[in-house]
């Protein structure tokens, strides 16, 4: 990974876990749990990308598919948190 991904990543997930802190202590559990997947997607794909330059490639695959499970339901709670 080259020095301005990591750093890209890091703000990501720092954004991110920051933003489910500031959504858990305003109470608001729906736009928390959108932070929090939001922020396993990224940390699951940066991870997969670190993985697939090391050659490990069975936990790469295993990462991408989580990002891409986490995606999906940061999508879900997009959905729920428009309709309800």
């Amino acid at each position: 990974m080259k020095k301005y991904e990591r750093m890209i990543s890091l703000v990501l997930v720092a954004a991110s876990s920051l933003s489910a802190l500031f959504f858990i202590i305003k109470q608001n559990m729906d736009a928390a749990i959108l932070s929090m997947t939001i922020m396993f997607t990224i940390t699951n794909f940066f991870r997969s990308r670190t993985f697939k330059e090391k050659g490990h490639d069975k936990e790469a695959n295993w990462m991408r598919k989580m990002s891409m499970i986490f995606a999906i339901l940061s999508v879900l709670v997009v959905v729920i948190m428009l309709n309800g």
